[in-house]
């Protein structure tokens, strides 16, 4: 599992006001809803695993990790934008986005299936906060995220572990992992991220999945470097049962970087 810290061991009274990107808030509240809402991916999960107490026990325990990250996020937060109100938006959030979280089969059509998504989430997740964290120039939100994205590169590990163990039982192709990857990598646009950023900033227009979806990728996107996208690509491709390292991680980071700088310039 991952390093244990708490709210309290982060260093709260080294904030700088002046060093604060207000673009970087935006998405930050974002990410403090998502990751608050972990309780009910963690029910999901044990229904899914309904018969498995060692997976049930990860995904309690991941989901307390992942609310903590909420928290200590809505918390800096706070302190940028004196005016966000944690409690509030995440009830707001609540209100509009929800996963069926009732189902005991997996919506990837396998358990294996399930945990290379969750694995996906990670890679995501991990690269996100590190993108941040050397993005910032404000010091605590760079120790947060720093610590953040240890914790989800760890989340990956736990998840990848629990999915070896299944791969031996189910046994799907690489091609049949590679589809459930790309698929939930895909998902990224979806309405959780795009519903996030609604809730967590825009008080005055209606709900427009595709503007705001762009409103947020048009900031998150632009904090990526090579290096981030690389490491991300070696998580995905031992997920799926490719070297993680070499000829394919290069070309997939050139090709996945050209990508995001022309939807960039086609979003602009």
């Amino acid at each position: 599992m991952s390093t244990h810290w708490s709210v309290d061991d982060i260093p709260w009274d080294d904030f700088r006001a002046d060093l604060v990107d207000k673009e970087l808030v935006k998405i930050v509240k974002a990410a403090a809803l998502v990751e608050s809402n972990a309780d009910d991916y963690a029910s999901y999960l044990c229904n899914v695993f309904h018969d498995d107490p060692t997976m049930q026990k990860l995904a309690r325990d991941w989901a307390v990790e992942e609310v903590q990250h909420g928290v200590v996020l809505g918390r800096w937060a706070k302190m940028a934008d004196a005016a966000f109100d944690y409690d509030a938006r995440f009830q707001r959030f609540r209100e509009g986005y929800s996963i069926d979280v009732e189902s005991d089969k997996s919506v990837r059509g396998s358990r294996s299936g399930e945990l290379i998504a969750r694995c996906m989430v990670e890679v995501g997740t991990s690269s996100y906060y590190t993108a941040i964290a050397e993005a910032s120039e404000e010091p605590v939100l760079r120790e947060v995220c720093r610590r953040i994205a240890t914790d989800e590169w760890c989340h990956y590990a736990m998840f990848y572990k629990a999915l070896k163990r299944y791969l031996e039982v189910e046994q799907p192709s690489r091609l049949c992992r590679l589809r459930i990857a790309v698929s939930r990598i895909a998902e990224s646009e979806d309405d959780e991220l795009a519903y996030a950023f609604y809730a967590a900033n825009d008080d005055q227009a209606p709900y427009d999945r595709k503007r705001c979806a762009k409103e947020y990728l048009q900031r998150a996107m632009p904090l990526y470097r090579p290096q981030h996208v690389e490491r991300a690509m070696a998580m995905v491709l031992k997920a799926v049962g490719f070297e993680p390292r070499g000829r394919i991680n290069r070309t997939l980071t050139k090709g996945f970087t050209r990508f995001m700088e022309i939807r960039l310039k086609l979003m602009a």
